[in-house]
């Protein structure tokens, strides 16, 4: 299912107005500490792992939405004020994130090699 609609609330939420007209608010700042991207998650190629370290430094910018695009009808990718933009966010993930953020668990990604 898709997002029909995707629209900033109040500088902290992202709501996501879905196909069945169900809605998804996520926070702003869990998104970003989840980008799925390789340089923030990690992943495994050709049996090599690659994990990046945590990050040092942080700034308000980098919790701020500068751009949001539709990939391939499957997607989003957020372009974020400090220039981070390789996150593609897909329909399932953003279902994914709306479950658990509540718990403020953070995905999963020890499954890499």
């Amino acid at each position: 299912m898709q997002a029909k609609q995707i629209k900033i609330v109040d500088k902290e939420n992202l709501l996501l107005k879905w196909e069945d007209d169900s809605e998804t608010l996520l926070k702003i700042k869990y998104m970003r500490d989840e980008c799925p991207c390789a340089g923030c998650k990690g992943e495994t190629i050709l049996l090599r792992t690659y994990r990046p370290p945590k990050l040092q430094m942080f700034s308000p910018e980098m919790y701020k939405i500068k751009n949001i695009d539709v990939v391939g009808g499957y997607a989003i990718r957020i372009t974020w004020q400090d220039g981070h933009n390789n996150g593609i966010y897909s329909w399932e993930y953003l279902r994914q994130l709306e479950k658990d953020q509540s718990e403020n668990k953070n995905q999963n990604y020890e499954p890499l090699l």
